[in-house]
């Protein structure tokens, strides 16, 4: 049986995609397949694939191109092709560690459900701009490690640095949100943690995410901006529809709302006017301040202005 999936969604990284593909093949584990999911490039990348693909007869790869419809969708048709056990999601323009498998095989045979490494940001060079560190753990149940990473761990809901076993994942009719198609992560990372019966997180730095020159200009669009600030709070809505249907620790979901509540009103910062002002009137309506719990007069403040003045509350937190 092959263990692991990598699905790499392909959308114009002509630039990159080779470095992508010599990550995996180069692996010092060989029990994989790659799952290629050109979400219809306009440039060069197919080409370079399958020549790839014709040069390492020996990598079994699954290619597959479909008409563009976002990452969200590439990634759902990744997951319906991976015949692995586990699977995880690799960005075209990004890399892994070739001992990044081997790290984590031990886990592969003790049915956890996920397995969270860690990553590194580098630029196109390769020059690492950081390492995001957090928690290290063994295995625990995902609302306790959703716990332990609340706070400590900046990014919980980066899919990428996850492997995730299909079985789990799948029975949980867990998707990607194809509609709402900024923020996808957030969207579902946190809700696929917290229902995993277990949880292990490595101290490897397995993933090598870059910052290209297109991710830095694309953040640059304010347009996308206000829909980035939309679709952050369809997927807090979609969150509380979830929870009707999962049985999690009050605990759990008081800690999932202000997770999600914190990461909506920060958005407040990114937009102008008029738009901030609609935003703030959408996070009201919502009534966000009951998610903030008052266990100490600190926190009491911080709920009271959440509630009256939100633009202050972002001011002194």
């Amino acid at each position: 049986m092959t263990q692991i999936s990598v699905i790499i969604p392909v959308y114009n990284t002509e630039k990159y995609i080779k470095k992508c593909l010599e990550s995996v093949k180069n692996q010092t584990y060989k029990n994989y397949e790659i799952i290629i999911v050109n979400d219809g490039s306009t440039d060069d990348s197919e080409k370079i694939i399958k020549e790839w693909q014709e040069e390492n007869k020996d990598v079994l790869v699954k290619y597959f191109y479909k008409e563009n419809d976002g990452l969200s969708s590439a990634r759902n048709f990744g997951i319906e092709k991976a015949s692995g056990k586990y699977f995880m999601l690799l960005d075209s323009d990004d890399y892994l560690d070739i001992n990044l498998f081997k790290n984590i095989e031990k886990y592969l045979n003790e049915e956890v459900d996920l397995i969270k490494i860690k990553m590194r940001t580098v630029n196109e060079n390769g020059d690492i701009i950081e390492k995001i560190d957090g928690p290290v753990f063994e295995k625990c149940s995902g609302e306790e490690a959703f716990k332990k990473f609340v706070g400590k761990e900046n990014f919980l809901d980066v899919a990428c640095i996850y492997f995730y076993r299909r079985d789990f994942f799948v029975e949980n009719n867990f998707q990607y949100n194809t509609i709402n198609k900024y923020h996808e992560d957030f969207g579902l990372t946190p809700l696929v943690v917290v229902n995993a019966k277990t949880l292990v997180s490595t101290d490897f730095f397995g993933y090598y995410y870059t910052q290209t020159n297109n991710s830095i200009t694309r953040n640059k669009d304010y347009n996308k901006t206000i829909h980035k600030a939309q679709d952050v709070l369809a997927h807090y809505d979609n969150m509380l529809e979830k929870l009707k249907g999962y049985c999690l620790k009050k605990e759990t979901e008081e800690l999932l709302k202000a997770y999600y509540t914190n990461t909506v009103v920060l958005k407040t910062n990114e937009l102008k006017e008029p738009e901030k002002t609609k935003f703030i009137k959408e996070i009201k309506a919502r009534k966000m301040y009951k998610n903030i719990k008052a266990r100490n007069f600190k926190q009491f403040i911080k709920r009271y202005l959440l509630k009256i003045n939100v633009k202050l509350y972002l001011k002194i937190r």
